[in-house]
């Protein structure tokens, strides 16, 4: 086919092609030859509601947690008067589940059966037997004061002491007190305390202090010389120790007494007051106080405060001649 053929061919199918569409767009009935095609009917189909979730399923209820820990505090608010020993049970209580929570206190009045008494009848050498029951405070301290002077000792098992302390005045009072503030007093009338001299030295603690004697100028080791390792004397001088060293903070008193108005002879008793060095006492000041009781006047009290050597003086003794005046003794 020659090429001017063939463009006259492609020319013709282009005229032919636009001259169709020409007449589709301006014919309102289409040509004959072809056939007319409805458009197919639309089917509305009405949508119902979106469906709506399940509700999800409710866990169980929790069950109660336990408790922990529980806290009683008061409130800031007056409270009415309550006796003394309701007022001891009011506690603020703080504790664990598992815990024991603590007892109420003690209460501050005693027990049935557990009344203190105490009891002082006269003894000879113008001394007091002194008595004391406590049912409910056995191997206990317990502390006595009587005119100034004060000494401890330890109940028995029962609760008893019985103890003979020489007395200081005629009317002798004496004041009975345990650690928890409980005590007794017990009164006696002392007979012939006139006719006697009467020296106590006391201290408090393992001081090692000692009272001795010596009558009418007796040597140390002899008749005469009274002290706690030979109380006693023919001239009728006698030294009293009071106080348990075994009590906690002990009070010890030593009391010497010389029955002045039955001397038979003149003369003196030198009255020395020793402290023996101890670990205790050592490179420290220790005091301690005299009471005399002269001549049946009223009594005088010194106070002493030494300065004990350091520790490498453990074992010497020092002796004290100016605490406690000599007693001058006339006969009768």
């Amino acid at each position: 086919m020659s090429r001017k053929r063939m463009l006259a061919t492609a020319a013709g199918t282009v005229s032919c092609a636009l001259a169709i569409g020409w007449v589709m767009q301006h014919t309102t009935t289409p040509p004959a030859g072809y056939a007319q095609i409805a458009p197919s009917p639309i089917n509305h189909v009405p949508l119902g509601p979106a469906p709506v979730a399940e509700p999800a399923a409710q866990p169980e209820p929790a069950a109660d947690l336990p408790i922990r820990s529980i806290k009683l505090t008061s409130v800031q608010s007056p409270l009415p008067a309550i006796s003394d020993i309701a007022r001891s049970l009011i506690q603020t209580v703080s504790y664990a589940p598992d815990a024991v929570p603590p007892l109420p206190a003690e209460p501050l009045t005693p027990y049935l059966g557990c009344a203190i008494h105490a009891t002082a009848e006269p003894a000879p050498l113008a001394s007091v037997r002194l008595r004391v029951t406590a049912p409910c405070n056995g191997n206990t301290r317990v502390t006595v004061h009587h005119a100034g002077m004060m000494f401890t000792e330890i109940t028995d098992d029962t609760g008893r002491l019985d103890v003979t302390v020489p007395a200081m005045s005629e009317k002798a009072i004496f004041v009975t007190e345990f650690a928890n503030g409980k005590g007794a007093v017990a009164t006696a009338s002392v007979d012939g305390l006139h006719q006697l001299d009467r020296i106590a030295v006391q201290w408090t603690g393992a001081l090692g202090f000692q009272v001795h004697a010596r009558e009418f100028s007796a040597a140390y080791g002899t008749d005469g010389h009274v002290w706690t390792g030979a109380p006693t004397s023919e001239n009728g001088g006698a030294m009293t120790r009071l106080g348990d060293t075994d009590a906690p903070n002990p009070k010890i008193v030593e009391i010497y007494t010389f029955p002045a108005a039955a001397a038979g002879k003149s003369g003196t008793v030198d009255l020395t007051v020793e402290a023996e060095v101890t670990q205790a006492n050592c490179g420290r000041d220790i005091a301690a106080q005299s009471i005399e009781l002269r001549d049946n006047t009223r009594l005088r009290t010194q106070d002493l405060v030494l300065s004990m050597p350091d520790c490498s003086s453990v074992g010497d003794f020092l002796v004290l001649n100016n605490l406690v005046e000599d007693l001058k003794i006339a006969a009768r």
